[in-house]
């Protein structure tokens, strides 16, 4: 499979690059400056989500794609507007938006987004983004595009190659902990993009 992965160099990007070529497949790696520290045989492209023209060549090529854009502490008014901007210049392809666990409903009711146990007050401005970011989606649900929320918890670690799927509701473990490693994660991306579930809005945990 020919796959774009937007956002190459970020934490969710790179793993998910390394665990594309891992599987074989031809990867297409984008950054707003062309990626350096990622592995052997990802292909390498500067573009910017903000310009998508630049992106129409790389995503016509593409048999599906995957974003995984994080803006910039005090710039997260920009997410939902760029991911709109990506999935227009997809034009109904398959895209992947590796999002935020804000629009998740919680175990205790609500909102994660909302939930201070999960979204302490510093993370609060990229969750309600994440919201926004998911009601773009929505918006294009009608094409391909999928979401997933990762748990409350994601950060780097160990790739296990095991995970629990779920639906919009936060996936917590018997002591009430949400969390997933991001090399983990990767592998919950690319079991989604390489058997498609048909579900538009899903969760991954431990």
């Amino acid at each position: 499979m020919k796959l774009a992965v937007i956002g190459a160099t970020g934490m969710v990007g790179s793993r998910v690059t390394a665990e594309a070529l891992r599987r074989g497949h031809d990867v297409t790696a984008v950054s707003r400056s062309a990626p350096q520290d990622l592995p052997a045989g990802a292909r390498r492209v500067a573009a910017d989500v903000a310009q998508p023209e630049g992106l129409k060549a790389v995503l016509a090529a593409a048999d599906a794609a995957v974003l995984a854009i994080r803006p910039a502490p005090g710039d997260e008014g920009s997410l939902a507007p760029l991911t709109a901007k990506l999935l227009d210049a997809a034009a109904g392809m398959p895209v992947l938006v590796v999002g935020g666990a804000g629009p998740l409903r919680s175990p205790a009711g609500g909102l994660v987004v909302d939930d201070p146990v999960y979204v302490p007050r510093q993370w609060r401005a990229i969750a309600v983004a994440s919201c926004e970011q998911l009601a773009v989606c929505e918006s294009h649900f009608g094409d391909t595009s999928t979401y997933l929320s990762p748990p409350a918890l994601l950060a780097p670690g160990e790739r296990t190659g095991t995970y629990r799927r779920g639906g919009d509701t936060l996936l917590v473990d018997p002591d009430g902990r949400s969390l997933i490693s991001v090399e983990d994660l990767a592998v919950a991306v690319l079991d989604e993009i390489e058997t498609p579930s048909g579900v538009r809005h899903l969760t991954v945990a431990y």
